[in-house]
C-alpha cells in the first residue's frame, strides 16, 4: 500500500486529540461533584467523547460514527438557546465534514481493512 494511504489525516487528527481532550478534562472536572443520581449521564457522555477521540486516532471507523453522534447529542441538547444550537450545529457540520471527506474515508477504509 502507498505510504501516504496509510497517513492520518491532519483534520482526523486534530478532532481525535480534541475529543480526547474534551472528553478526559470534561469527565475530571465533573467527577467533583459526581453523584450517581445526578451526574453519571454527564460522566457517561464525557467518557465517550474521549472513546470516540481515542479510537479515531487509531483508525476505527465505529469511532468516527460515536463522534458525530456526540456532537449532534450536544445540539439536541441545545434546544433551549439559539446561540447555542448554532454554534453546535457548525461544529456538527465541520466534524461531519472532517470525518466524511474522502481522505477521511480512505484512512478509516485502510484501517478496517488492516484490522480484518
Amino acid at each position: 500500500m502507498d505510504r501516504n494511504a496509510a497517513k492520518r489525516p491532519l483534520g482526523v487528527t486534530i478532532i481525535g486529540c480534541v475529543y480526547v481532550l474534551v472528553g478526559v478534562a470534561g469527565f475530571v472536572a465533573h467527577f467533583a461533584s459526581f453523584r450517581l443520581l445526578d451526574t453519571w449521564e454527564v460522566e457517561l457522555t464525557e467518557f465517550l467523547a474521549a472513546l470516540s477521540g481515542a479510537f479515531m486516532l487509531r483508525g476505527q471507523n465505529w469511532a468516527r460514527w460515536l463522534a458525530v453522534a456526540w456532537i449532534a447529542f450536544h445540539v439536541a441538547l441545545s434546544f433551549g438557546s439559539l446561540r447555542e444550537v448554532v454554534i453546535h450545529s457548525v461544529f456538527l457540520v465541520a466534524i461531519a465534514w472532517v470525518l466524511f471527506g474522502a481522505g477521511s474515508r480512505r484512512y478509516f477504509r485502510r484501517a478496517s481493512i488492516e484490522v480484518a
